[in-house]
Order: structure tokens, then C-alpha cells, then sequence
């Protein structure tokens, strides 16, 4: 599949407002640099115009739909976004015309767009961020359909042996790819979620985070149910009664459906004067809390969707030069190597025994930093991938 200058790729996006999906915008910058057109169809985010042109990517927005918490939630924000995507990519195949439909999930109904367009000689590209019927059964747990996850792991296959290419996060994901979806090894291209090093970079942190003396704590990211949040507050629990670690103050940043029950876990387990949810911070203020941090943290719980799934969290940590204390997870050990303090699966007080071990140690601490930032500017950074 060879590709020219000037060729017109039409992207498509629903998890999240353009300015707010780094992968996304990454990939469309580096397809302008190198002489491609490139639109992109999302969610508005509030405040932003329908229509706008951002650093040569030509970005259209449709009214996003309430996120959806339940069955009937998500029918309704997939289908909401699907038509509205559709009504856009109609709109530009008439006025401009387009040659790629670069499809990001989630959601994997992204094909059906795809399979339209495929009968007019489209090319269609399925980016996989996530694995959605892992994703699905990981935050909902229990209360999880079969039937949903089935419908799941057809829209997953749909996508993969429809698509002209796959584009992977990484290998744990091409294997899906390759045995689940049976997609042949040379269909599938790896594009790691590498940080722009022009763009995050080290910053003098804020004198005015206060808390003097204290060990500082980060986490930065979404606050969704899979994402183990109300592990790292009992891991933090624990530090606190068990290990008697009272001088450390963690601030929690992002936002996420969860965010309501993790501030009433909050103030159940007393961690009122050691933790603070800041919401959505713009990508200059969280580079000064990283930078004042001395740990930070990556609490997914070991389950099928978080033990293949690199998280962009992990590598942010390690540009910042910031050592880490995760679960002992495949693809966090792949991408941290010895840049992380690594606790027993789902351990919730061996998490906070490392977290605990480093504390103590601010020349480990350092070192571990060192490493972090080396094997981004060496291997993982954004112009590698």
C-alpha cells in the first residue's frame, strides 16, 4: 500500500475533543509535515468552533452526546456519534473528497464508515488505541453483558480484517491483531504512544505547591473505573496506617466518571490532608506538578485489558525524569524497564511499600529518573515512532 504527497486522509475520532488526544494530533501533525492533507471529524470540547485549521490539520466538530455509564448510555453515544460522524464525512466527501479514512477507536464502529467508503475506492486504516471488549469487561467487571462483549469482539475482527492496514500501540496489541483478529504480520505497523520532546519537556515546578518537607506523589490521567484509582487510595491507606508514612501529600490529576466515588473513597479511608483531585490541567501546568513531583504513579490493576495496554501516563513520568512505582504489569515493565519500582499485582500494600522504599532513598530515586529519561530520548520518544 504505497501512499503519495498530497494524498487527503479523512480521521475519525470519538473518544475525545482533537486538542485533547495527543496520539491523534501527533499522528495528524506528521502527516502534514510530510505533505499529506489531513482533516479530522470529533467532539467539540466546549468553547471551540465547529471548524478550525490547527497547525495545517483541518479540524471539524460535531456537539458532543452525555458520556454514557450505562448500556443504554453507550448505545446512545455511539450512535449520536456515529451519525453525526457521518453527516461530516459526507459533508467533506462532497465538498473535498478524501482518499484514507484513518479510523481511531473507540468505538469500532468506526468500520461500518469505513466499509461505505471502501465501495467508492477508499482506503481504510484502523488505528487501535484500545481493546474494547477487554476495556468493557475491566470497568464494568461483574456487571459486564456476554452478549455486549461478544458484539464487542465482532466490531474488533470487523475492523482488523476490513482494514487495508492496523496500526498497533504495541506488540502485545499485533498479536491480538494477528491471532484474534487474523490480520497477516506485514498489515500491522507498530506506533508507539512516544512523547513529543518539543513539547514536554522538565520545568522549574511551583514554589507554591506548599507542602514543605513532604513526599510529593503524582498521578496524572483519565479517572475511569479500569484505571485504579481506588487502588492507589488504599495503597495510600496503607502508607499512611500500616507503614505509618504521614509526611507525603499526592495530587491526583485528570478527571473520569469515577472521579465522584473515588473523592467519597477518599474521604472514607481520612485522606482529606494528604490528597488533592485538581481536574483537567492544561499540558503546561501538569509538566510543573510532574516536575515537582518525586514519585509518580501508574495504579492499573492487572486484568486482560491493562496487562497489554501501554499507557501514555508511564512515559510522560519518564520524560519528566520521575521515578515510578506501578503494578507489575507486562508492557509497564516493557516500556519502564528500571525506571519503575515494580508491587505485586493488584497488591494494594506492597504498592505502597514501594512507593514507601522510595521515599527514603532520594539517590534511587534519581537514578531511576536518569533511566526514565534516556530510554525516551534514545528509544520511545514521538520522532522514533
Amino acid at each position: 500500500m504505497t501512499y503519495f504527497v498530497g494524498t487527503r486522509v479523512l480521521m475519525l475520532l470519538e473518544n475525545s475533543p482533537y486538542t485533547q488526544d495527543i496520539r491523534v494530533s501527533q499522528e495528524a501533525k506528521t502527516l502534514v509535515s510530510a505533505g499529506y492533507r489531513v482533516s479530522v471529524i470529533c467532539p467539540k470540547a466546549p468553547g471551540e468552533p465547529w471548524s478550525e485549521t490547527l497547525e495545517g490539520v483541518r479540524v471539524y466538530r460535531y456537539r458532543a452526546p452525555l458520556d454514557g455509564n450505562s448500556f443504554l448510555g453507550y448505545v446512545w453515544e455511539y450512535s449520536y456519534s456515529m451519525i453525526a460522524t457521518f453527516i461530516l464525512s459526507l459533508y467533506l466527501f462532497i465538498r473535498e473528497d478524501f482518499d484514507v479514512i484513518h479510523a481511531h477507536n473507540p468505538p469500532d464502529t468506526f468500520v461500518f464508515i469505513g466499509a461505505l467508503y471502501k465501495l467508492f475506492g477508499k482506503r481504510f486504516i484502523f488505528d487501535h488505541h484500545d481493546l474494547a471488549p477487554e476495556m468493557y469487561y475491566a470497568r464494568f467487571k461483574g456487571k459486564s453483558s456476554r452478549l455486549l462483549y461478544f458484539v464487542l469482539l465482532l466490531l474488533e475482527k470487523l475492523s482488523c480484517r476490513l482494514a487495508d492496514h492496523v496500526i498497533a500501540t504495541n506488540e502485545s496489541y499485533r498479536i491480538v491483531e494477528m491471532e484474534r483478529g487474523r490480520v497477516p504480520r506485514k498489515r500491522v505497523t507498530i506506533v508507539r504512544n512516544g512523547p513529543d520532546l518539543n513539547t514536554l519537556q522538565p520545568v522549574a515546578p511551583k514554589p507554591d505547591l506548599g507542602h514543605k518537607g513532604k513526599t510529593i506523589i503524582a498521578y496524572v490521567g483519565v479517572m475511569g473505573f479500569q484505571d485504579g484509582l481506588d487502588y492507589l487510595l488504599r495503597a495510600l491507606h496503607h502508607l499512611l496506617n500500616d507503614l505509618d508514612r504521614k509526611h507525603f501529600f499526592c495530587f491526583l490529576i485528570g478527571s473520569g466518571d469515577a472521579l465522584p466515588h473515588l473523592k467519597s473513597l477518599a474521604g472514607e479511608l481520612k485522606l482529606a490532608e494528604h490528597v488533592s483531585f485538581t481536574g483537567w490541567l492544561t499540558y503546561e501546568e501538569v509538566a510543573y506538578y510532574i516536575s515537582g513531583a518525586d514519585i509518580c504513579v501508574a495504579p492499573e490493576p492487572s486484568n486482560p485489558y491493562n496487562d497489554r495496554s501501554t499507557m501514555i501516563k508511564v512515559m510522560e513520568y519518564m520524560t519528566m525524569g520521575k521515578p515510578i512505582v506501578a503494578f507489575n504489569l507486562l508492557e509497564h515493565r516493557i516500556t519502564a524497564s528500571d525506571a519503575a519500582l515494580y508491587a505485586r499485582p493488584n497488591d494494594e500494600l506492597d504498592f505502597a511499600r514501594q512507593i514507601s522504599s522510595l521515599m527514603d532513598d532520594s539517590i534511587k530515586r534519581h537514578s531511576m529518573g536518569r533511566i526514565g529519561r534516556k530510554r525516551i530520548e534514545k528509544e520511545l520518544a514521538w520522532h522514533h515512532q
